[in-house]
């Protein structure tokens, strides 16, 4: 059983992100989640939410599919971190000229399969 949970738009530039989900990736769910929890990086928050949502999108589709759930068994098989749209400010500098600022965007993705029904190319860390 596989469940997916994504965040788009978020307001944290692609490569941090991707320094939080490198952490992550092959990992138990709920180990995942103590990581993030104590991770010093400002993108763990938003990625703690977001595993904690796919965590309850499983609960859910285990409930519909009639399965038994345990989230002990949740292995995050994919992360991965795509860039959304860049927001474009000017920022005034001497002599009237014009700097840009890029405030960029990130989607990510997280899934999470069960332990015996992890993907050919996933492998868990730690064990």
């Amino acid at each position: 059983m596989e469940a997916t949970a994504k965040a788009r738009y978020l307001r944290v530039t692609p490569q941090k992100a991707r320094r939080v989900v490198d952490l992550i990736r092959g990992q138990q769910a709920t180990e995942a989640l103590a990581v993030l929890q104590f991770a010093q990086q400002g993108a763990s928050e938003p990625i703690y939410k977001l595993v904690a949502s796919g965590i309850a999108n499983a609960r859910v589709k285990a409930e519909q599919l009639g399965e038994a759930f345990n989230e002990d068994d949740l292995v995050i098989a994919q992360a991965y971190v795509d860039e959304g749209p860049t927001m474009k400010r000017i920022r005034p500098r001497a002599q009237g000229r014009a700097f840009q600022i890029k405030k960029r965007t990130s989607h990510i993705t997280v899934v999470l399969a069960s332990g015996e029904d992890l993907p050919a190319g996933a492998t868990r860390k730690g064990r």
